[in-house]
Order: structure tokens, then sequence, then C-alpha cells
């Protein structure tokens, strides 16, 4: 379901050159790491690049799936989603959506994880994951919707107000309301009237 590809990083030119080397040097080591499943080493090699260089965002893109890995999911989140926003790289823009959307999936929040694998399509459309989660997604959201409308369906139908009366209906019922009050308060006089009033007497 996730496609968590390491990216290498790569050379850059002239002056930099040699720091690039350093840093490409520590992502490799990051990456070693990772596939050794020591992700919170492999995090901490690629914190290293990113205190030196903020900007670097191979080393930022591998150690938010170094996160993920070690089951912080909500931090991982957080990380592609800044990711995403601040890159210019497309390639790691779109993968920064696929991986959110595919730990939004993960956690149920359909709804959500749609909106980042389209997002990962929109740069990338060639992305066949991102296409394949994306319907998996649709489809398990259309299998929940039912369950809800019918619960919104049965919620209507009890909700159905009482059928109106017109004034005529209202006021017999009122007339039968007050004859049956009257027959009950007769009858209650009756009674008292035969047991003298009620009253307990003194002995």
């Amino acid at each position: 379901m996730r496609k968590y590809l390491l990216i290498i990083g790569s050379l850059f030119t002239t002056g930099a050159c040699l720091y690039a080397q350093d840093a490409n040097r520590t992502i490799q080591r990051g990456n070693d790491l990772y596939k050794q499943q020591q992700y919170q080493q492999a995090e901490s090699a690629y914190n290293e690049v990113v205190e030196v260089n903020p900007n670097n965002t191979t080393a930022k893109y591998n150690r938010s799936l170094a996160i993920q890995k070690q089951g912080r999911s909500d931090e991982a989140v957080r990380a592609f989603d800044d990711l995403a926003f601040k890159t210019e790289d497309r390639d790691i823009k779109s993968k920064s959506y696929y991986n959110k959307g595919a730990i939004l999936s993960i956690q149920k929040k359909l709804e959500e994880s749609i909106e980042e694998y389209k997002k990962a399509l929109r740069l990338d459309p060639n992305d066949t994951q991102a296409r394949e989660n994306l319907q998996k997604a649709l489809l398990e959201l259309k299998k929940k919707k039912p369950k809800k409308d019918d619960k919104k369906k049965q919620q209507q139908q009890q909700q159905k107000p009482q059928p109106k009366m017109n004034q005529k209906e209202a006021e017999q019922r009122l007339k039968l309301l007050e004859q049956k009050e009257r027959e009950v308060q007769e009858r209650l006089q009756k009674e008292k009237s035969k047991t003298g009033g009620g009253q307990p007497k003194d002995w």
C-alpha cells in the first residue's frame, strides 16, 4: 500500500561539492540504517544533514519515512505535509502527498487520504500506486456511507411530524376532553358525598 522510497542525495557543483559529498555520505548511512530497520538511528543520520542544511529535502523526506516507521504517524503526517508545502521539487512533493495519504488511510481518515492521493496524482498522473490506493480508499468510503444514509432515513421516519388537524377536528377533540373531565369530576363528587366528605373522625 505504501510507497516508502528512500531518496539518494545528488551532488552539488563548485564550492558546495565538499559539503554535498558529506551530506550524501550521511544520507547514505541513514539509508543503510533504514534498510536494516534501525529507524531511530536512520532518523538521527538524516537529522545531522537537516541541522546543517534545513533546505535539504532529500534528508527531510527520508527522515519523515523513518519517523513513520517508528509508529509516530501523526508526526510523520505533519512532516510530509510541511515538506510538500515547502519544497519546489515535484517528485518529493508528490511522494510526500502519497505517503501522507497512505498514513491517513491506515488511520481510517478516508476523506483526507483521498484528497492527498489526488494531490499526488495531479503532480504525477503516472503514479499507479497512488491511483490504486485512491480507488481503494474511494471504495472503502462508499461502503461506509450507505450505513450513515440508512441511519438518516430511519431518523427522518421517526421524526415525521404528526398529521396536522384542521380547526373543526381540534374543537371536537377539545370538547371530548372537556366532557371526559366533567364526567370524572361528577364521579368524584358522588363518591365524596357517599363517604361523608371523606374526613377522618376523632375517637
